[in-house]
């Protein structure tokens, strides 16, 4: 019966970091102790203030429908976070309030696509990007950048790959999965290019904008040269760990955020009433309890990046946001022990999770068959023996 299942399902890759976590789970439930590192979500509960503030919007009734693009309460606080923290002027009318970041990226894409258009996507990049846009109709053109560049993609680049084809540019900053930050510079650089053509759009996606070790986050938009071409993405699952909540939004061009809100008027209308209500307090309240989580990110990052580099053979940056690590472990390429063979990223992933009983994802799901993705979104006890164990296994492979 599978013969009767559409051509668009038949060719979409399952996600990865989908995938190995559930594998992962697979393993647990035979009563292995696996450590799985594999899915990208903090590991921190969503903060108390915001889960009472969605207790009160229940007690208060807001449990109806509630308009496509979002609360009107809402989108005026999403305009005010944007002026205030991204420099970039919004109406409540170029907001659209979605299910989790993912649908917004989705949004934009039916919206925008053509069957033929391509897009310019950053490499590595974020699991669905690509098949997100092969959904639409599109086509992703890849733009490369590699370890030695922090995982950055030159202006250069970017220019070269821009043909008449080019209906838009989607990338993330901070990254995942390499957890790269572009700075302000760096993105005026990268606008200043594609702003040499009006009738292409950027996707910048910022969903790991609160998880910065750096500095100021900088968003493209804000610059003159791109403004009325660039959607911001943005939500509430990293920086405030409401992962479950599934609440992202977008500012955009007035006529792009009506297209969204008639697509997601057709396919989910609008996300539920009292994760809104609580999504403001997040954005209008206390905001330590995301500062807490960054500082712990980073932390970690600073510790597990240590432990890897401890290990022959692994090849490392020190990635400047999210709370990811990229390493390349091609070096491995070639080497087997017993029944594994490693002759790629794949390869790599599957022993590491079998043998050291760690979950990772490997790199071609993200255009870099080079590199695992490692999250570090686990307690220092979980990440210190799971270094450990990759290390041993590592130790293994001739």
């Amino acid at each position: 019966m599978e013969n009767l299942l559409s051509k668009r399902v038949s060719e979409m890759s399952e996600s990865a970091t989908i995938k190995m976590a559930q594998m992962a789970r697979e393993l647990k439930t035979q009563g292995k102790d696996v450590i799985s590192l594999s899915l990208g979500e903090p590991d921190f509960d969503t903060p108390d203030h915001i889960k009472e503030a969605a207790k009160v919007a229940l007690d208060e009734g807001f449990t109806k429908y509630t308009p496509v693009p979002g609360l009107l309460e809402l989108r005026n606080a999403i305009v005010e976070k944007f002026k205030r923290e991204n420099g970039l002027t919004f109406t409540a009318n170029q907001i659209v309030v979605s299910n989790g970041a993912k649908q917004c990226v989705y949004n934009l894409c039916m919206s925008l696509l053509n069957p033929g258009d391509e897009v310019i996507i950053f490499t590595p990049y974020w699991v669905s990007y690509a098949d997100i846009v092969k959904l639409a109709g599109g086509v992703p053109v890849f733009v490369n950048s590699t370890i030695d560049d922090d995982f950055k993609v030159k202006p250069e680049a970017v220019r070269a790959a821009i043909t008449d084809k080019t209906k838009a540019v989607l990338f993330s900053s901070p990254c995942n999965p390499t957890g790269s930050v572009y700075t302000a510079e760096e993105l005026e650089a990268i606008a200043n290019v594609i702003g040499e053509r009006d009738d292409i759009i950027i996707f910048s996606d910022e969903i790991y904008e609160l998880i910065n070790f750096g500095g100021k986050h900088a968003s493209i938009g804000s610059f003159d040269s791109v403004k009325d071409q660039t959607v911001t993405i943005n939500g509430f699952s990293k920086g405030y760990s409401m992962t479950g909540w599934r609440l992202g939004y977008i500012g955009a061009p007035q006529w792009i955020a009506s297209a969204c809100a008639k697509i997601q008027g057709q396919v989910t209308s609008g996300a539920n009433a009292f994760g809104q209500r609580a999504a403001i307090v997040a954005l209008e309240g206390d905001q330590q309890p995301s500062v807490d989580m960054k500082n712990a990110f980073e932390k970690r990052k600073h510790m597990v990046r240590d432990l890897l580099s401890e290990i022959p053979g692994i090849k490392i940056n020190d990635p400047q946001g999210a709370f990811y690590l990229f390493p390349d472990v091609s070096s491995y390429f070639g080497k087997s022990y017993g029944e594994y063979n490693i002759e790629n990223s794949e390869d790599f992933a599957a022993y590491i999770l079998q043998e050291a009983l760690v979950g990772t994802v490997g790199g071609g799901a993200f255009g870099a068959d080079d590199c695992i993705r490692i999250s570090y979104a686990a307690s220092e006890e979980e990440l210190k023996e799971a270094m450990k164990r990759i290390k041993d296994a590592l130790a293994l492979l001739k």
